[in-house]
C-alpha cells in the first residue's frame, strides 16, 4: 500500500510500530504547536487587538514574536516528508526522531533560544503544560529498552 497522508499507518517495506511512533509524535507536536500558537495569539491581541485568520497567518510567518514556533513547524515537515517519502520507515528513523525532540523539546532556562521560549511558555500557558505532559507521556513510553531499564 502506498498513500501520500502523513497519518497513513502502514506502508510496503515499514516497520509498523516505527511508523505508528513517528505519526503519533507527529500528532502530539502539532496539538502542542496549536496550543503555543494559540498562546501567542492571545499575547499579541492584548497588545494589538483582535486578527482575523489571514492577519494571523501573515503574523505566523513574518512577526518576530511568532518566528520561534517556525523550530516546530519545521521538524512536523520533515516527519512528514518521511511518513510520505519512498522510503521505508524503520526503527533507527523513529528513534531519531524521538532522540531529536527530547533534545528540543527540554523546557530550560539556560537552554537555546528556543528551549528558553518553551520553558518561559510552560510557565504561562495551562494549556501548553497539558500538551506538554501529553508529549512527555509519549517520550517516556518510546524510551528505547536499554534507556528503560
Amino acid at each position: 500500500m502506498s498513500s501520500g497522508s502523513p497519518n497513513a499507518l502502514h506502508l510496503d517495506g515499514d516497520d509498523t510500530g516505527a511508523r505508528e511512533k513517528m505519526v503519533a509524535l507527529r500528532g502530539a507536536l502539532l496539538r502542542l504547536h496549536k496550543a503555543l500558537l494559540e498562546m501567542e495569539r492571545r499575547d499579541y491581541e492584548r497588545e494589538h487587538g483582535v486578527v482575523n485568520v489571514g492577519e494571523l497567518f501573515r503574523l505566523v510567518v513574518d512577526d518576530p514574536q511568532f518566528s520561534w514556533l517556525h523550530n516546530i513547524s519545521e521538524f512536523v515537515v520533515r516527519i512528514d516528508e518521511a511518513l510520505t517519502g519512498k522510503a521505508p520507515i524503520g526503527p533507527s528513523d523513529s528513534d531519531t526522531a524521538f532522540d531529536l525532540a527530547r533534545k528540543m523539546f527540554t523546557p530550560t532556562e539556560s537552554g537555546d533560544a528556543f528551549q528558553k521560549q518553551y520553558f518561559a511558555a510552560i510557565q504561562r500557558d495551562p494549556a501548553v503544560v497539558m500538551e506538554h505532559a501529553e508529549l512527555a507521556r509519549l517520550f517516556s513510553q518510546t524510551l528505547p529498552k536499554e534507556r528503560k531499564e
